[in-house]
Protein backbone atom coordinates (compact mmCIF):
# COMPACT_ATOMS: atom_id res chain seq x y z
CA UNK A 1 0.00 0.00 0.00
CA UNK A 2 1.40 3.48 -0.73
CA UNK A 3 0.80 7.04 1.30
CA UNK A 4 1.01 10.42 -0.40
CA UNK A 5 3.16 12.76 1.49
CA UNK A 6 4.67 16.02 1.02
CA UNK A 7 7.26 18.37 2.74
CA UNK A 8 7.00 22.18 3.14
CA UNK A 9 8.21 25.11 4.60
CA UNK A 10 5.27 27.03 6.42
CA UNK A 11 5.01 30.82 5.97
CA UNK A 12 5.01 32.79 9.51
CA UNK A 13 2.20 35.15 10.56
CA UNK A 14 1.69 37.91 9.85
CA UNK A 15 2.16 37.34 6.23
CA UNK A 16 0.48 33.67 6.32
CA UNK A 17 -2.67 35.36 7.44
CA UNK A 18 -2.44 37.97 4.15
CA UNK A 19 -1.47 34.92 1.90
CA UNK A 20 -4.39 33.04 3.14
CA UNK A 21 -6.96 36.10 2.67
CA UNK A 22 -5.98 36.40 -0.81
CA UNK A 23 -5.99 32.79 -1.67
CA UNK A 24 -9.77 32.80 -0.35
CA UNK A 25 -10.31 35.44 -2.47
CA UNK A 26 -9.20 34.51 -5.87
CA UNK A 27 -11.92 31.20 -5.11
CA UNK A 28 -9.09 28.76 -4.39
CA UNK A 29 -10.82 25.47 -3.26
CA UNK A 30 -7.61 24.69 -1.58
CA UNK A 31 -7.47 27.97 0.30
CA UNK A 32 -9.16 26.00 2.96
CA UNK A 33 -6.82 23.03 3.50
CA UNK A 34 -3.95 24.09 2.56
CA UNK A 35 -1.75 27.03 4.45
CA UNK A 36 0.78 29.31 2.39
CA UNK A 37 3.60 27.17 2.15
CA UNK A 38 6.84 26.63 0.18
CA UNK A 39 6.81 23.49 -1.32
CA UNK A 40 9.87 21.21 -0.80
CA UNK A 41 8.66 17.83 -1.74
CA UNK A 42 5.32 18.25 -3.82
CA UNK A 43 2.85 15.04 -3.46
CA UNK A 44 4.87 11.93 -4.06
CA UNK A 45 3.71 8.45 -3.15
CA UNK A 46 5.59 6.16 -0.89
CA UNK A 47 5.77 2.70 0.08
CA UNK A 48 3.71 2.82 3.66
CA UNK A 49 6.42 0.57 4.82
CA UNK A 50 8.65 3.34 3.76
CA UNK A 51 7.05 5.83 5.69
CA UNK A 52 9.80 5.20 9.27
CA UNK A 53 12.63 5.49 7.05
CA UNK A 54 11.72 8.48 5.19
CA UNK A 55 11.38 10.37 8.65
CA UNK A 56 14.83 9.36 9.60
CA UNK A 57 16.16 10.70 6.29
CA UNK A 58 13.76 14.29 6.77
CA UNK A 59 15.75 14.12 10.70
CA UNK A 60 18.76 13.73 8.90
CA UNK A 61 18.33 16.31 6.22
CA UNK A 62 16.90 18.79 8.78
CA UNK A 63 20.30 17.95 11.38
CA UNK A 64 22.88 18.46 8.28
CA UNK A 65 20.83 21.65 6.91
CA UNK A 66 21.39 25.08 9.14
CA UNK A 67 18.54 27.97 9.11
CA UNK A 68 18.19 30.21 6.64
CA UNK A 69 16.21 33.58 5.35
CA UNK A 70 13.40 33.58 3.06
CA UNK A 71 12.60 36.88 1.36
CA UNK A 72 9.12 36.76 -0.46
CA UNK A 73 8.45 39.32 -3.25
CA UNK A 74 6.40 40.24 -5.75
CA UNK A 75 3.89 37.81 -8.22
CA UNK A 76 4.84 35.24 -10.75
CA UNK A 77 2.92 32.63 -12.79
CA UNK A 78 3.34 29.15 -14.57
CA UNK A 79 0.52 29.99 -17.27
CA UNK A 80 -0.02 29.15 -19.62
CA UNK A 81 1.25 25.64 -18.86
CA UNK A 82 -0.72 25.63 -15.57
CA UNK A 83 -3.20 28.08 -13.91
CA UNK A 84 -1.17 29.12 -10.95
CA UNK A 85 0.12 32.60 -9.76
CA UNK A 86 2.82 32.45 -6.96
CA UNK A 87 4.26 34.91 -4.70
CA UNK A 88 8.12 34.51 -6.04
CA UNK A 89 11.15 33.74 -3.68
CA UNK A 90 13.31 36.88 -4.12
CA UNK A 91 16.34 35.48 -1.76
CA UNK A 92 16.99 31.96 -0.55
CA UNK A 93 16.41 30.16 -3.50
CA UNK A 94 19.39 28.78 -3.00
CA UNK A 95 19.33 27.51 0.09
CA UNK A 96 15.65 26.22 -0.82
CA UNK A 97 16.39 24.35 -4.39
CA UNK A 98 19.29 22.61 -1.89
CA UNK A 99 17.21 21.83 1.03
CA UNK A 100 14.31 20.36 -1.41
CA UNK A 101 17.45 18.42 -2.82
CA UNK A 102 18.30 16.72 -0.12
CA UNK A 103 14.30 16.05 0.84
CA UNK A 104 13.63 14.17 -2.46
CA UNK A 105 17.18 12.05 -2.55
CA UNK A 106 14.95 9.72 -0.36
CA UNK A 107 15.00 6.51 -3.20
CA UNK A 108 11.66 5.28 -2.32
CA UNK A 109 9.74 8.54 -3.02
CA UNK A 110 7.75 8.20 -6.50
CA UNK A 111 7.49 12.04 -7.59
CA UNK A 112 3.74 13.11 -9.16
CA UNK A 113 5.12 15.83 -10.70
CA UNK A 114 6.09 16.21 -13.92
CA UNK A 115 7.76 19.77 -13.76
CA UNK A 116 11.32 21.05 -12.01
CA UNK A 117 11.20 22.14 -9.11
CA UNK A 118 10.67 25.95 -8.71
CA UNK A 119 10.55 27.60 -5.59
CA UNK A 120 7.50 29.83 -4.78
CA UNK A 121 4.11 30.23 -2.54
CA UNK A 122 0.89 29.60 -4.55
CA UNK A 123 -1.53 32.22 -3.78
CA UNK A 124 -3.80 31.16 -6.75
CA UNK A 125 -4.45 27.48 -8.64
CA UNK A 126 -7.06 26.82 -10.56
CA UNK A 127 -9.48 29.48 -10.85
CA UNK A 128 -10.73 31.84 -13.51
CA UNK A 129 -8.47 33.67 -15.44
CA UNK A 130 -10.18 37.25 -13.87
CA UNK A 131 -9.05 35.69 -10.40
CA UNK A 132 -5.69 34.56 -11.22
CA UNK A 133 -5.39 38.27 -12.64
CA UNK A 134 -6.73 39.74 -9.97
CA UNK A 135 -4.59 37.92 -7.39
CA UNK A 136 -1.60 39.01 -9.72
CA UNK A 137 -2.60 42.41 -9.11
CA UNK A 138 -3.25 42.51 -5.72
CA UNK A 139 0.41 41.30 -4.75
CA UNK A 140 2.42 42.72 -6.96
CA UNK A 141 3.97 44.51 -4.16
CA UNK A 142 4.05 42.07 -1.78
CA UNK A 143 7.44 41.80 0.54
CA UNK A 144 8.15 39.63 3.37
CA UNK A 145 11.38 37.88 4.85
CA UNK A 146 11.99 35.40 7.48
CA UNK A 147 13.90 32.96 9.22
CA UNK A 148 13.22 29.60 8.15
CA UNK A 149 14.11 26.73 11.20
CA UNK A 150 12.54 24.05 9.66
CA UNK A 151 10.17 22.39 7.46
CA UNK A 152 7.20 19.84 8.09
CA UNK A 153 5.97 16.32 6.74
CA UNK A 154 2.81 16.23 5.55
CA UNK A 155 0.89 12.47 5.07
CA UNK A 156 -2.58 12.59 3.20
CA UNK A 157 -5.11 10.75 4.54
CA UNK A 158 -7.91 8.31 2.95
CA UNK A 159 -10.45 11.44 3.23
CA UNK A 160 -7.72 13.46 0.93
CA UNK A 161 -6.65 15.90 3.29
CA UNK A 162 -3.25 16.77 3.90
CA UNK A 163 -2.37 15.99 7.76
CA UNK A 164 0.74 16.92 9.53
CA UNK A 165 2.27 13.86 10.69
CA UNK A 166 6.05 15.72 11.93
CA UNK A 167 8.01 19.03 12.66
CA UNK A 168 11.97 19.38 11.29
CA UNK A 169 14.16 21.82 12.99
CA UNK A 170 16.44 23.08 10.91
CA UNK A 171 20.19 22.63 12.96
CA UNK A 172 23.19 22.53 11.03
Amino acid sequence: MAVRVGVLVDVPPPWRDVLHRHRVAAGDALAAEVPPHLTLLPPARLPAEALDALDAHLAGVAARTAPFTLRLAGTGTFRPVTDVVYVRVADGDRHARALAGAVAAFAALEPESAYPYHPHVTVAHQVPPAALDAAAAALAAFAAAFPVTGFALYVQDAGGAWRPRRDYGLAG
